[in-house]
């Protein structure tokens, strides 16, 4: 059975956006031939991949047509909005036999309309409101099946689009397996000339243009939480994924930067090392993407202290976090209880793991994944 998944996978970005259609394509290669279609797929090693270059309708749709005649899939998993509206609107009348499967990473709409009040620009984020919430409702009302990556999504949609008629899966995000298996000994200690203070870390890679600003926030968050550390706790925050240059705050002394960590054994060696994981986004920033980053600290084996905002849509998570207020001083309060008393938590982050191991690996997403997409392509031949 062969399977088209486009997506806005971008090799240059190997991070947010990237993880959920690179990982579940390389599990789903177990069960279907697959074709991965992105922005920049070079990174795809496993299978067959298009890479666009470029966004738009126009380039998508092209791109697309060309799959469909080259590769023939039995199915089509469009992930995010812009593809899947362009795999609904291709233009051959032959192409619209072809299954489709929606994949909804958040819901673009009520997140542009969360930031709303905070929006420096709201013209733009009205403009943003309005076309992101035609266009995916265009696809729920196209009665295809839609994926979303959290139960909070398919929770709203009903709530936002009214007598949404599209058959609704929650399937979640998983973790990958040399995360499940970290260990401290396997990579030397990059914090070495930070010790002995206890290293709390922000995975906050800089987003392109096209993406939400909850990252931004995030850092934002830090920078006021570590103020309020500094020079009275034995704690060290490190930023994961950007350099200091892209805030324009002053930076306290008890934050480095780490810049982007070019390779997968870094950002492992960064995580096996630190002492707990930090998730600070404020309600405003409707944090989809922090889901990935609080399942790679759960992973590690990592203490994870969260605002609500931060594990929205892990909500079976939340029993094993410190989940604090959004105000910096709370957070600051909970971090140094936390690093006072680290081995009382050690039952929390073991719990965690085995409920990764047992229910959050990317195979056991790609398992749920390719449930779906088999009894699609089996109700279509039916019909046919």
């Amino acid at each position: 059975m062969r399977l088209l998944i486009a997506s806005t996978l971008d090799s240059r970005q190997p991070f947010g956006p990237f993880t959920r259609p690179f990982y579940l394509g390389m599990y789903l290669t177990r069960q279907f031939e697959v074709c991965q279609l992105g922005l920049d797929c070079s990174a795809v090693d496993y299978t067959k991949a298009v890479s666009i270059g470029q966004r738009g309708l126009k380039p998508y749709r092209k791109a697309l047509q060309y799959c469909i005649e080259d590769f023939r899939p039995d199915i089509i998993y469009a992930q995010e909005t812009l593809p899947s509206f362009a795999a609904l609107t291709a233009s051959n009348p032959a192409h619209r036999k072809i299954p489709l499967t929606f994949d909804f990473h958040t819901l673009s709409a009520f997140e542009y309309w969360t930031q709303f009040p905070s929006a420096p620009n709201k013209l733009w984020q009205l403009r943003h409101i309005a076309k992101t919430y035609l266009a995916q409702g265009s696809l729920i009302y196209s009665k295809h099946p839609i994926i979303s990556a959290g139960q909070a999504t398919v929770d709203l949609i009903p709530k936002i689009y009214p007598f949404s008629p599209s058959p609704l899966h929650s399937i979640g995000n998983g973790v990958t397996e040399d995360l499940i298996a970290l260990s401290q000994a396997s990579y030397p200690d990059p914090f070495t000339s930070l010790r002995p203070h206890k290293i709390v870390a922000v995975i906050a890679p800089k987003a392109s243009d096209y993406e939400f600003p909850s990252n931004d926030m995030s850092v934002e968050m830090t920078l006021e939480v570590a103020q309020q550390l500094e020079g009275k706790q034995p704690i060290h925050f490190v930023i994961i994924g950007r350099d200091s240059t892209s805030s324009a705050k002053t930076i306290p002394s008890n934050v480095t930067f780490t810049g982007f960590l070019p390779t997968r054994a870094a950002f492992l060696a960064h995580l096996a090392h630190i002492d707990i994981g930090l998730l600070p986004f404020p309600k405003v920033a409707v944090a989809g993407g922090a889901r990935n980053k609080a399942l790679d600290y759960f992973a590690c084996k990592k203490l994870v202290i969260s605002t609500s905002e931060g594990l929205r849509g892990l909500e079976s998570f939340q029993p094993y976090a410190l989940v604090t207020q959004d105000t910096a001083q709370d957070i600051a309060d909970t971090i140094t209880t936390a690093c006072l008393n680290s081995d009382r938590y050690q039952p929390l982050t073991n719990a965690a793991h085995q409920l990764i191991q047992h229910n959050h690996s990317w195979m056991a997403m790609a398992d749920q994944v390719a449930t779906v997409l088999k009894r699609q392509v089996q109700r279509a031949s039916e019909k046919h």
